[in-house]
């Protein structure tokens, strides 16, 4: 049973009574129970200091106080995995619907800041370019082709950064042939990717992350525009094919382009060069080219280190959730990185482990919003990307030198990948 007092719910069970019905007594304890609710635990971050690395506060987040708000990010952060595998599901609270979002404003209003049917009819419209039996039998032979004529190249170096050379070249290549936008150049894709995951996460407000951010989706439309003709005369599997068979809106159009390449890829080209980077710090080359298992090095890597690390949601109504008050309007923030290094839910979790279970790893999300193109980057890296470069360059190492750090927290990934051969 819930009580009403001055407009906020509070769970009757909560009450506790002080002698025989004695009012006073009971108003303050519900008053100080509702103050409990009403702020939300704090939890304080030097943002360039979190940039670097997230992990030491989020698992102090966790520890102390799972789901709290951050003034610096002006959100409120829930970072236990359970927590998050429930709210991620309960859209009708929090919702992927944010008119003034970051993300909204700065690409348009795309499936991903959708909900219900409205999600679901675009989702559907471009499930034969991102199915799992597309992924396999249409793009794996492309993705196959880009791979190989990429180590062909790099096999005649001695040595060199597989961030730029591999990583970046074998996402953005591909992804042009995913998104149909295949009049772009590869640094075109990288740069205008970047630029829009910046601005996404710019929740600083920084003005000048903001401008290029621009900057990239006018190019993107552009380049949208050059192909559109082409494409209706000669269709394909592409998104852009796609939803023009689908008869969906220029706009939605171009708002769904947008998130692919925003996702499909930083996201990628940093999961391609961390499993790189993981394969080779932690000794584990011989035994993945001996038992082929490299689908089980790109679960254990984005659970290790998340490459999505976060996923923003708006509370649409008033609601309590674990003895914490969600206002509507209120920004959240669905910490993935932390949901996959919970102590509760992964045994020793800061250990790079490939025999570990990842199967409540949520490095896709968990609910609707589910990755749509997981078959897709599951095909490109495990299938492709891995097997490809380690079977042509056995002698593959990292730089002993070298120094490797990783950067982001929203989105995170390596910063470079010095390596000879």
């Amino acid at each position: 049973m819930y009580l009403t007092i001055n407009s906020k719910i509070i769970h009757k069970s909560k009450i506790i009574l002080f002698g025989d019905d004695n009012f006073n007594c009971m108003k303050l304890k519900v008053m100080i129970l509702l103050s409990d609710m009403i702020n939300k635990p704090i939890h304080n971050i030097e943002i360039s200091k979190f940039k670097r690395n997230p992990y030491p506060d989020l698992q102090e987040m966790r520890d102390v106080n799972p789901i709290c708000f951050v003034p610096q990010l002006n959100a409120t952060m829930i970072c236990d995995r359970d927590s998050i595998y429930e709210c991620e599901k309960n859209t009708d609270v929090f919702s992927s619907v944010q008119p003034k979002g970051l993300m909204t404003v700065l690409m348009g209003q795309n499936m991903m800041r959708k909900d219900g049917e409205d999600h679901l009819r675009e989702r559907k419209t471009i499930f034969k370019t991102i199915s799992p039996k597309t992924s396999r039998d249409h793009w794996k032979d492309k993705f196959e082709n880009i791979a190989d004529n990429l180590v062909n190249k790099i096999k005649e170096l001695k040595y060199g950064d597989l961030l730029t050379l591999y990583a970046r070249e074998l996402s953005a290549e591909s992804l042009k042939l995913v998104t149909g936008l295949t009049n772009m150049t590869s640094s075109e894709m990288d740069r205008v990717s970047q630029g829009m995951i910046d601005g996404c996460a710019n929740y600083i407000g920084d003005e000048e992350t903001e401008e290029y951010c621009n900057n990239c989706t006018e190019s993107i439309d552009a380049h949208i525009n050059e192909m559109i003709g082409k494409i209706q005369r000669n269709s394909d599997f592409s998104l852009l094919s796609t939803m023009l068979e689908g008869n969906l809106s220029l706009s939605q159009i171009s708002a769904n382009i947008k998130l692919a390449i925003s996702g499909g890829q930083n996201e990628p080209r940093d999961a391609i060069a961390g499993c790189i980077w993981a394969a080779l710090n932690f000794g584990l080359k011989e035994h993945l080219l001996e038992k082929n298992d490299w689908d089980q090095l790109f679960n254990e890597y984005c659970r290790w280190m998340s490459p999505i690390g976060m996923s923003p949601r708006e509370i649409a109504k008033d609601f309590v959730y674990k003895n914490v008050a969600f206002k509507k309007g209120d920004r959240v923030f669905l910490m993935f990185s932390s949901a996959n290094r919970d102590e509760k839910v992964f045994s020793n979790p800061e250990n790079f482990d490939l025999e570990r279970d990842c199967s409540k790893s949520i490095h896709f999300g968990a609910g609707p919003h589910f990755c749509a193109g997981a078959s897709i980057a599951s095909t490109m890296i495990s299938l492709v990307a891995l097997p490809k470069l380690f079977s042509a360059l056995p002698q593959l190492k990292l730089v002993k030198t070298e120094k490797y750090e990783f950067e982001g927290w929203a989105f995170r990934g390596i910063t470079s990948l010095e390596c000879e051969w």
